[in-house]
């Protein structure tokens, strides 16, 4: 699997992961093993989503799954020091072109699922806790790919922050992009980096 596609997997389950991890108190990796099958099922039964119909993914990911992600923190990490700094609009203004950039990467991972299925491996009791790692496989054809979640402790459940795919957090993956344009132009350069990319995405569509 190509290095995009890898990438793609970092949003498309882990963000699922994000959503189960939140729902209640059960155990992180049991309700990540419950909720990734569930939406990886769902996604091969519906073509519509097979298709990378922008719509119908938007309405899943933003009632279901970006609501239990802690995106500030996500965000503040790929930026780095500079996120101190930033005004309260610039702040909102980054986060909105981000979640657009990934909610995009999510349609297309979504687009590529065919028989993969997720293996979860159980993890430690969480109860004393407030940041975890659940470490897991997406088997299919090939070899397996590595993939890590770090959650941390919110309320009576989990949020997410952070997923490893075959070695590269995806956290420390946009710091590599965002930070020579931080150091250059600031929070607008990477807002404008990210509208940029998010326009040219759009035309793809």
């Amino acid at each position: 699997m190509r290095m995009k596609q890898l990438m793609s997997w970092v949003a498309a389950v882990g963000f699922v992961a994000a959503s189960a991890v939140a729902q209640a108190q059960q155990a992180p990796d049991e309700l990540v093993r419950q909720v990734s099958s569930e939406v990886l099922d769902a996604a091969k039964a519906d073509k519509s989503i097979q298709a990378g119909d922008l719509k119908k993914i938007s309405a899943l990911v933003e009632a279901k799954v970006l609501p239990h992600v802690n995106f500030t923190r996500m965000t503040a990490k790929t930026i780095g020091p500079q996120w101190n700094k930033a005004t309260p609009e610039q702040k909102q203004k980054v986060q909105e072109e981000f979640r657009t950039l990934l909610l995009r990467t999510y349609a297309g991972a979504l687009s590529q699922v065919k028989d993969q299925t997720v293996e979860v491996r159980p993890v430690k009791d969480v109860s004393d806790d407030s940041n975890v790692l659940v470490r897991s496989e997406i088997r299919g054809k090939g070899q397996p790919i590595q993939l890590d979640y770090r959650l941390e402790k919110a309320g009576d459940g989990w949020k997410i922050w952070d997923v490893n795919v075959s070695g590269l957090w995806l956290v420390t993956t946009y710091q590599g992009q965002f930070k020579p344009v931080v150091s250059q132009s600031g929070i607008d350069g990477v807002i404008k980096l990210l509208q940029d990319l998010n326009k040219a995405a759009a035309t793809r569509t």
